[in-house]
């Protein structure tokens, strides 16, 4: 049992890896749509390059989208809408001319003729009125549109314009006098008619709407059906408008048939051989190139948990709206991945997401192709991701290169520029913008998963930091050594194509710990007092090498990044403390000499390596007296000498030549420093 747990505790990292491989295959499966794929692509514009296609089953040709919006739109424009007719309301309305008719026309002032004609003359405009009826709502009055009206329980259709509202009553009146000669009477019958019009028609909405619902439910999805064994494209035909249409409706039919009971299994067994061999090459990358970031778990779940958002946030996309695709930000992946990794790294996991998006996407070649040019576009473009103008400027070419891919596409398909959908440039510029979120994404990044982007290191170097001013006021002549030794470091750091801004905070926090107790370190001492004279070698020793341990007590304390804190844990290496090691062999010369020694690590990066070197040559330079060219040539290439003697370099993934050209580096650098001038012969 515990031999079992032995092997399962040194295999947990081994464990792990083989369990989010897992994880990763299931969901990513998990989201495909489910359905078969059709075994051709093809491309509007381009030949047929299969052999003769056949249909292989009756099937009906679907109408695309645009043909369904229209025949929408047509049927609403031209639907018909119903009104209810109140007869009683009609009534009562005859009711009240009958009996305010006297008080305006008085029996005293006219004869019963007259009083007759007006009467009629009154409920003949009436009758005209209330024929159709009076509606509350203004109605269209063009002639084209017709409403049902809806009287008695019987349905008539009749023009819109003859449904009156409450503002034409007094121009019917005023035509009516007009054609009846009573005219001058026109007063009275406004006063008559003013509150007795009232209307009597209701627009029906809930009819109108199931009227409208029922047209629109007998829109027909297909036009005509292709029978099996039917010729639909020759080899070499190209694909043309008509029969784009009939290949587009063949691969929906085909696919949709092919994922039934019996064969759902094995397509889904063949998605996942393919996104398994997939993520299989990541890991293999890894491994192969990139083994410090295979090792570390964490940093090979950050990949698998980005590959796995992007993939679930486009298949989301694609079965809410298709069109949309090209709305989801893909290029925030190699932007993540370059900042916090590497370019290379970061393109090969793009492309190997990008392949398999194309199992989810419409017009998958279209679509890898313009994914993979934005992606190997946003790897040439975004460097010091910490400059705002930076990524603005990355994110416009990312734009740019969308919207050519789009039209060159078009044009293929189209043989013009007409018919350009600027609603799909829209989707990119908005793409772009999303692109623009990868800032806070990376600050959120940080600090779920604990790694270090250039914009934290950006933070950190600013000497205006807690640590940093407190390492100035305890330790001054320190604060001023990490200062040169920055400098120094990323200056050569430049020169080789090391992680300058790295190396460069490294180099800032790398002697923190001496803080703790900082007048036993020469260059804060003040006055000729040492306090090594009252201590043994021993000791001494010891307080020097727990400026290591302390400043990485220090450094977690305030929560510095595990990458700087390794700048703390390896500058000195494995190196001895040589001078008090000297003075306790001369005390006793059986004096053990790993008592006298950091304990390292030794460097374990090129960025680690140039901060020992460049801390050494600094520190030691202090002791030149009258330095010369010569000098400074000689010390700095046996300081460095004497690290590489002691194997301190082995870890480190540095070659010959660049540690030539740190020298070098240096050299231009202490020669600046001491002001140093061409020696004239006497």
């Amino acid at each position: 049992m515990s031999k079992s747990l032995d092997t399962l505790y040194k295999n947990q990292s081994r464990i792990y890896k083989y369990f989010l491989y897992g994880v990763s295959l299931f969901l990513i499966v998990f989201f495909f749509p489910k359905g078969g794929q059709f075994k051709y692509e093809f491309q509007k514009g381009k030949p047929w390059q299969y052999e003769n296609l056949y249909a292989p089953f009756d099937f009906s040709i679907s109408k695309d989208k645009a043909e369904i919006l229209d025949e929408e739109q047509r049927i609403k424009s031209n639907r018909i809408d119903y009104y209810q007719y109140d007869s009683g309301i009609k009534s009562k309305v005859y009711e009240q001319f009958e009996a305010n008719f006297p008080s305006v026309f008085s029996s005293d002032a006219y004869s019963e003729n007259q009083l007759r004609t007006l009467s009629q003359t009154g409920r003949s405009i009436l009758d005209e009125i209330y024929e159709n009826g009076i509606v509350k709502k203004t109605v269209s009055k063009n002639p084209k549109n017709n409403v049902y009206l809806i009287k008695n329980n019987e349905a008539s259709e009749i023009p819109a314009g003859e449904l009156y509202s409450v503002q034409d009553v007094e121009g019917i009146v005023n035509e009516t006098l007009r054609k009846s000669g009573l005219i001058t009477f026109k007063a009275a019958y406004q006063e008559l008619f003013f509150n007795l019009t009232t209307p009597n028609v209701r627009y029906d909405e809930d009819l109108s709407t199931k009227a409208l619902n029922d047209e629109l439910s007998k829109i027909s999805y297909t036009r005509g059906t292709v029978d099996e064994g039917k010729l639909i494209i020759a080899r070499g035909e190209v694909v043309e408008a008509e029969n784009f249409k009939v290949l587009n409706s063949l691969k929906g039919e085909y696919e949709s048939e092919l994922w039934t009971a019996k064969s759902q299994y094995f397509i889904l067994f063949g998605y996942a051989i393919l996104v398994a061999l997939v993520l299989m090459m990541l890991l293999l990358f890894l491994k192969k190139y990139r083994p410090k970031i295979y090792e570390n778990n964490t940093k090979v779940t950050f990949i698998f948990f980005n590959v796995l958002l992007m993939v679930f946030v486009t298949t989301i996309v694609v079965k809410y709206d298709e069109a949309y695709v090209f709305v989801v930000p893909l290029c925030i992946l190699p932007l993540l991945l370059k900042t916090f990794f590497d370019a290379r790294l970061g393109l090969f996991v793009h492309v190997l997401t990008v392949l398999i998006l194309g199992f989810v996407v419409p017009n998958s070649f279209e679509y890898i192709f313009l994914q993979i040019i934005a992606g190997i576009v946003t790897i040439l473009t975004v460097s010091e991701l910490y400059k705002r103008a930076n990524l603005f400027i990355s994110v416009g070419q990312i734009t740019l290169i969308y919207i050519v891919g789009y039209l060159a596409f078009h044009i293929i398909h189209e043989g013009n520029l007409e018919n350009i959908v600027w609603f799909t440039l829209g989707l990119f510029l908005l793409n772009g913008m999303i692109t623009l979120f990868v800032q806070p994404l990376i600050y959120i990044y940080e600090k779920v998963f604990g790694l270090v982007s250039d914009v934290s290191l950006l933070e950190l170097s600013d000497t205006n930091s807690k640590l940093l001013k407190e390492l100035s006021n305890k330790a001054p002549g320190t604060f001023h050594h990490s200062l040169q030794v920055s400098n120094l470091a990323e200056a050569a750091a430049n020169e080789i194509g090391a992680n300058a801004m790295l190396v460069r905070v490294g180099a800032l926090y790398h002697d923190i710990g001496k803080m703790l107790n900082p007048t036993y370190f020469t260059e804060n001492q003040i006055t000729n007092v040492n306090p090594h004279d009252e201590l043994s070698p021993k000791d001494s020793a010891r307080i020097i090498l727990d400026h290591v341990i302390g400043g990485i007590e220090l450094a977690r304390k305030n929560n510095l990044p595990d990458r700087v804190i390794d700048f703390i844990r390896s500058h000195h290496g494995t190196t001895l403390v040589y001078y008090f090691f000297k003075k306790q062999q001369e005390i006793d010369p059986e004096a053990n000499a790993d008592d006298f020694r950091y304990p390292g690590p030794t460097p374990f990066s090129k960025e680690t390596a140039i901060l020992m070197m460049a801390d050494s040559v600094e520190a030691a330079s202090k002791s030149l007296k009258n330095p010369t060219f010569l000098i400074i040539d000689e010390f700095v290439d046996k300081i460095i000498a004497g690290q590489m003697a002691a194997n301190q370099f082995l870890n480190a993934d540095i070659t010959f030549k660049e540690i030539e050209s740190i020298k070098k580096i240096f050299k231009q650098k202490l020669t600046n420093i001491y002001h140093l001038r061409v020696e004239y012969p006497e």
